[in-house]
């Protein structure tokens, strides 16, 4: 095959992917096909495929091509700084628009709503993050931020610095969530401690924790869902002979 017609058939295949999108979204791509796709964004000319079949190689899946450093994209052939300069724009996009498409409105109905807000960003982190979420009465966000990295033990969270945290924006409820780098999201003791600990420091200031959920690999642990937030709150009422708000 000469040149000449190889890169006819490779404007061909292109044309093929953007027709496929155009008429059913990303639905019927492989993970192949979606990073084969963004990269002839940035390369016009010249097959896709081997470098966005050794992307996946390299980083594991779609997720983790996505928010691979571009230095580290830019060492497979056939990706060069401006083609990798797309993956990771769209990575940053598309955390930008989970953000803004729920800002300020009513959400966190459920541990799965947490969930889908939030995995794009932490499930492939290299380091345990822990984040807080702020939020009023009506389960609209104020804030979220991440307070802690690196292993969750009682020396790198503290309570009162989340709960000042909380005083200072006058939110009415937390969510807790934090990854597993390992992609295993079941609680250790010190999650179960920890989860615990912050529940009773809330529960001081009358303010409700909803959740706090471990974020894995596709997947999740909500300790509400388990029912023990409810279990945690008991345990205080039981022994400080309060009752729940």
């Amino acid at each position: 095959m000469d040149k000449e017609e190889w890169q006819k058939r490779g404007r061909g295949h292109r044309e093929r992917l953007r027709q496929r999108f155009l008429e059913g979204g990303l639905d019927r791509f492989s993970d192949e096909e979606v990073v084969e796709f963004l990269l002839t964004l940035g390369t016009p000319r010249g097959d896709q495929k081997l470098p966005a079949r050794e992307a996946l190689k390299t980083f594991g899946n779609l997720s983790g091509v996505l928010s691979a450093p571009l230095e580290q994209l830019t060492r497979i052939k056939g990706i060069g700084p401006k083609n990798a300069l797309y993956l990771g724009l769209v990575h940053q996009v598309a955390n930008r628009y989970l953000r803004d498409r729920i800002s300020g409105k009513m959400f966190f109905s459920s541990s799965r709503a947490v969930f889908d807000y939030l995995f794009h960003s932490m499930r492939d982190l290299k380091r345990e993050v822990f984040k807080v979420l702020f939020l009023t009465r009506k389960n609209e966000l104020i804030a979220d931020h991440d307070l802690f990295k690196g292993g969750l033990t009682g020396s790198a969270v503290y309570p009162r610095e989340v709960l000042s945290m909380a005083l200072e924006y006058k939110a009415a409820s937390l969510v807790f969530v934090h990854n597993h780098p390992s992609g295993d999201p079941s609680p250790s003791a010190e999650d179960q401690r920890l989860t615990r600990d912050l529940v009773w420091a809330a529960r001081l200031l009358t303010v409700q924790v909803l959740d706090h959920i471990i974020i894995g690999n596709n997947t999740y642990y909500s300790f509400a869902d388990q029912g023990t937030i409810r279990r945690f709150v008991n345990e205080y009422e039981n022994r400080f002979n309060t009752a729940a708000p």
